[in-house]
């Protein structure tokens, strides 16, 4: 099984990355394809739509047939296959074509993880299990940067894109080789996705769930390109730097708040105070839209590390989760997640396209942290009401 985890953390690593290379390669797609910052946020919009809709039948699969081939099908089929669509484009709606497929693709490896830890592992070390899990993974994000815009520059990006359908496939069969299915629960009790939307003590928990990972995401995934090309006239090589120092910040932060919920106790006050420093943070690039260019730098590293309480976000709610849905469980509050960072990719897209034409080049940009910073607050504001938990 150790075996397995480690594959599937290669795994996540490709998720991580897929859903974070578009703001490296936002310059040489809008030069070679014609992809505008508009497109490229409607392709990003349907990797984490398709993600996000594949998490109630993965949920299902799980529980039923297990995360090995829930996991190695579906990596080989959309990871692969989507990856090798990209590598073929020559449009922006193949781009959004090949970003749906590898959505898919993606979509099970971190529950299949979440399942086997809630499975084979005592419930108090879970939070901490998800956030090694999620941070080891997030390695995808610094390969994401500027690694990535040297592959572009040594290789081209199409070949990039080969390489990385190939290596989709390899973890894909490395995963069928080496995960063991946790023996299937054989319980009395039936259940479904709708017994866990009837559990009152998870609806304050599913808004916080909603809006905590969309601004992270959708910053790092793509606006952080755009942003800095166009306000600080930055190119990839410099745009690789700076997505690198905040995925390393997101990194950190998923490390240091996996132990932090039995250290300090809680989990509601833990997710509540990292989600309220997003919110200021945002606030700093919101009235200080001209700042010299070590400032945002500066804020979105702090939005890396205090926006990375997504897994303890997932286990506040897996506390409430009967053991038979645990599978379910896991992924219904997972397409909260991701499902929030897809309709605030489409609608931030929208924003930009509406303000773009403005002769201030960082005018778009503050109206995308003032839409971010509003949603989040307003998610905050809902999770007080929650029940804090402690396994």
């Amino acid at each position: 099984m150790q075996a397995g985890l480690i594959l599937l953390c290669l795994a996540y690593v490709l998720s991580q990355f897929f859903r974070a290379f578009l703001a490296v390669l936002s310059p040489v797609l809008a030069e070679d394809i014609g992809a505008g910052a508009d497109d490229l946020a409607f392709a990003s919009g349907m990797w984490f739509l398709a993600f996000a809709a594949l998490q109630l039948p993965v949920g299902w699969a799980l529980d039923q047939i297990g995360p090995r081939r829930s996991a190695a099908v579906l990596l080989v089929l959309g990871g692969g296959g989507g990856a090798l669509v990209f590598a073929l484009a020559s449009a922006p709606a193949h781009v959004s074509i090949a970003m749906f497929l590898i959505g898919i693709g993606c979509s099970p490896v971190l529950m299949a993880s979440y399942y086997i830890f809630a499975r084979e592992y005592p419930p108090a070390r879970f939070a901490t299990l998800a956030a090694v899990m999620l941070g080891v993974g997030s390695a995808g994000n610094l390969v994401a940067s500027y690694p990535t815009a040297l592959a572009v520059e040594l290789v081209g990006w199409r070949a990039t894109l080969a390489g990385l359908a190939v290596i989709s496939a390899s973890v894909a069969a490395g995963i069928w080789l080496t995960v063991k299915d946790p023996p299937r629960i054989i319980s009395e009790q039936k259940g479904s996705v709708l017994d866990l939307l009837r559990l009152p003590v998870l609806w304050a928990i599913f808004p916080i769930m909603l809006v905590s990972y969309a601004p992270v995401a959708a910053i790092r995934g793509l606006w952080i390109g755009p942003y800095f090309s166009d306000v600080h006239g930055m190119d990839t090589s410099q745009i690789g730097l700076v997505t690198l120092v905040m995925g390393a910040a997101m990194i950190l932060g998923t490390f240091a708040y996996g132990p932090l919920d039995r250290v300090l106790g809680t989990r509601k006050w833990l997710i509540w105070g990292g989600s309220m420093a997003v919110v200021v943070l945002l606030g700093v690039l919101i009235l200080w839209p001209q700042a010299p260019v070590w400032a945002p730098i500066a804020m979105m590293a702090g939005i890396g590390f205090f926006g990375a309480s997504f897994p303890v976000v997932i286990a506040h709610g897996r506390a409430f989760v009967p053991p038979h849905l645990v599978g379910r469980g896991v992924t219904l509050l997972n397409f909260f997640g991701i499902g929030g960072v897809g309709l605030m990719q489409f609608v931030s897209g929208r924003i930009h396209a509406q303000i773009a034409r403005s002769a201030d080049a960082a005018a778009p940009y503050v109206a995308l942290f003032a839409f971010f910073a509003a949603t989040l607050l307003i998610g905050c504001l809902i999770y007080l009401f929650s029940r804090d938990s402690l396994d």
